[in-house]
């Protein structure tokens, strides 16, 4: 692979399933961003499929079978990215493990799992980014929350845990890398998003849409890339996204 480097620099979506992130890599693509793809190895093919359609509407787009709990996975992935690809100008992750367990059936090892996917897997990618983007003095760093970031509901214990202490380390690094010229911010999710997970516990999903009662994922990743767009004197770190009929 020859490196060509485009002047708005790479998109990365660690965690770019067939819903939100899917929609956030294409959004970034159409923006003019190269953009690369991360899912487990056994879900490459999938991830092939959506890497194929961003070329086919004339985007560049990369996959990569990444497991992000792996720390030295994790920094070859940004290595490579950085070596055959191009600078990473944008950073996003999007891994979500929402399962739900009550608290006497969550096992350590399910607890531990879900910590891992969607809070360590987060510092790994963030602490990853900032290693590329501080020398430069620009990027973004974004994280998808949820619900879960702010207040934990009945049998989400573990999932609450990994989203608060995510939303912990957005912070953290926002007060740490900002003064450096680095963008991060936090992205609360807060409602039911159209997509597989909704679809399969929710059996009115077609209604919800045509009156916009369910969070549509272009119209999230739309503010994804705003953020990215941001000027630096006015700079949001958190930005709290529901439909217009979500109950506070």
């Amino acid at each position: 692979m020859d490196k060509v480097v485009n002047p708005k620099g790479v998109c990365l979506v660690v965690g770019a399933g067939d819903g939100l992130g899917g929609a956030v890599a294409r959004a970034f693509a159409r923006d003019g961003h190269p953009v690369c793809l991360t899912r487990r190895v056994r879900n490459l093919e999938q991830l092939e499929v959506l890497a194929g359609e961003i070329r086919s509407h004339g985007g560049a787009a990369h996959a990569f079978g990444v497991d992000a709990r792996i720390e030295a996975d994790m920094v070859a992935l940004f290595e490579n990215i950085e070596a055959r690809i191009g600078p990473l100008e944008v950073v996003i992750f999007n891994i979500g493990a929402n399962v739900r367990f009550g608290l006497v059936e969550t096992t350590a090892r399910v607890f531990t799992k879900v910590w891992e996917m969607a809070c360590f897997a987060g510092f790994l990618t963030g602490r990853e980014a900032a290693r590329m983007m501080v020398p430069r003095g620009r990027g973004s760093i974004l994280f998808t929350g949820a619900t879960a970031s702010l207040r934990g509901r009945e049998g989400f214990a573990a999932f609450a845990a990994a989203k608060a202490g995510l939303r912990a380390i957005a912070q953290s690094a926002s007060r740490e890398l900002a003064p450096k010229g680095i963008h991060v911010a936090h992205v609360v999710v807060d409602g039911a998003i159209d997509g597989v997970f909704t679809r399969s516990n929710r059996s009115d999903v077609e209604t919800l849409l045509a009156e916009d009662r369910v969070l549509k994922p272009d119209q999230i990743a739309a503010n994804f890339v705003w953020l990215h767009q941001q000027q630096r004197s006015a700079w949001t770190h958190e930005l709290d996204l529901r439909p217009w009929a979500e109950h506070w």
